[in-house]
């Protein structure tokens, strides 16, 4: 239970304790006091009817015996409002009445004046829940060497004075977006083949929608996480990629999909046309029976106006192939070849649209060229297959 309630608890446990101390640290090191209490007690006692007030009680309690520790409780008693320790009996504290600033907390960790790897880490860290050896396993990277990042990352937070706010209203929508991207990146890091992570991305933005029930754009990244994560179970055969159209619908996830629909219809009631409310528009269509490809197409035009992305105009080119056929779409994709002409998809879709048109030699020069640009096994041996066809 302790594992389950450590995942769940963590980021609001830490973010209140970040804003009661204005101390990173310290708040780190009280909220893990609390949770080696816990584990301790828990398991003598039994859990308390309240887990989540019992932890920030005792946190806070240890932060505050620590600050006396250190001799330095006459300087915070104005802002900490001391109050005697709290014994064992925390089960009637109501958790509501304590603030949940998580949400500062994930703003913080997604400031601009962190590298973008530093707020992956630093978000999966402090509000995901995640542990060092796990975030390191991650990134690929030794547990010592991750809490090395980690460290930089607080340090950078707390010599740069970044504030443990939500920003102002103006600047809202900039950082909001930052801090969708980071969710985002961590939901493609785990459907790459690490499903934990596509979980905890998925967590974490039902934390977001919670905290910003009026933003449409919450809700549509939230949807289309769970839309893609609905098809996981089909995506592969064996070790196999299985592309859309070969996939076993029976292995689709449909309360997701059910849920992923709602989500996108509060969207669209908040007047969302934002970017992930578009795509989470195209890719619930995508899973209609049948598809309606001119809709998509129009869907992914709007989306290429919002964004300007060449990688968005490559998705256009596949719907347009399905809506008007592959010529009008290679047109398209001949157009954008200076731009992304060392990206693999660019490549494998200019080689599948060769192929349908009987242009064989072109496509297996296409296939080759996407091939040297794979980084999956699973990708490889899918573009091997088109090339043996061929």
């Amino acid at each position: 239970m302790l594992e389950r309630v450590f995942r769940e608890q963590w980021g609001r446990v830490l973010a209140f304790l970040v804003g009661f101390l204005g101390d990173f640290d310290l708040a780190e090191e009280a909220a893990q006091e609390a949770f080696a209490i816990a584990a301790e007690r828990w398991e003598r006692d039994g859990p308390p009817d309240n887990p989540g007030a019992w932890l920030l009680a005792t946190a806070r309690n240890s932060a505050i015996d620590r600050l006396r520790r250190a001799r330095v409780l006459a300087e915070k008693t104005r802002q900490l409002e001391v109050k005697e320790a709290v014994e064992d009996e925390m089960d009637d504290i109501d958790a509501t009445a304590i603030p949940d600033e998580r949400l500062e907390l994930l703003f913080t960790c997604c400031h601009p004046a962190l590298a973008t790897e530093a707020q992956v880490a630093l978000t999966l860290y402090a509000v995901g829940g995640l542990r060092t050896e796990e975030i390191a396993r991650s990134f690929l990277v030794s547990p010592e060497t991750m809490k090395r990042r980690l460290t930089r990352a607080k340090t950078k937070i707390k010599l740069a004075g970044i504030p443990f706010s939500v920003p102002e209203e103006h600047l809202l929508p900039a950082r909001l977006a930052a801090v969708l991207a980071v969710i985002y990146l961590i939901f493609n890091e785990g459907y790459g083949g690490r499903a934990e992570l596509a979980a905890d991305a998925i967590r974490l933005a039902r934390v977001l929608a919670t905290l910003m029930p009026d933003e449409s754009e919450v809700y549509g990244l939230l949807a289309l996480m769970l839309l893609h994560e609905a098809r996981r179970e089909a995506r592969f055969d064996g070790e196999d990629l299985v592309v859309l159209a070969d996939q076993d619908r029976s292995l689709w996830d449909l309360g997701q999909i059910t849920q992923a629909r709602e989500l996108i219809d509060r969207a669209l009631a908040l007047r969302g046309r934002g970017p992930y409310a578009l795509q989470a528009a195209i890719a619930s269509l995508q899973v209609a029976d049948p598809i309606d490809w001119p809709q998509i197409e129009e869907l992914y035009l709007e989306l290429v106006q919002l964004t300007g992305s060449p990688v968005v105009e490559l998705n256009r080119a596949v719907a347009v192939a399905e809506s008007r056929g592959p010529e009008a779409a290679l047109a398209i994709v001949e157009r954008l070849d200076p731009e992304l002409d060392g990206y693999q998809y660019l490549h494998s879709t200019r080689a599948e649209l060769l192929r349908r048109l009987g242009r064989n030699g072109e496509a297996r020069e296409a296939y080759g060229r996407a091939l040297g640009l794979a980084h999956g096994d699973a990708e490889r041996r899918f573009l091997e297959r088109r090339l043996a066809e061929l």
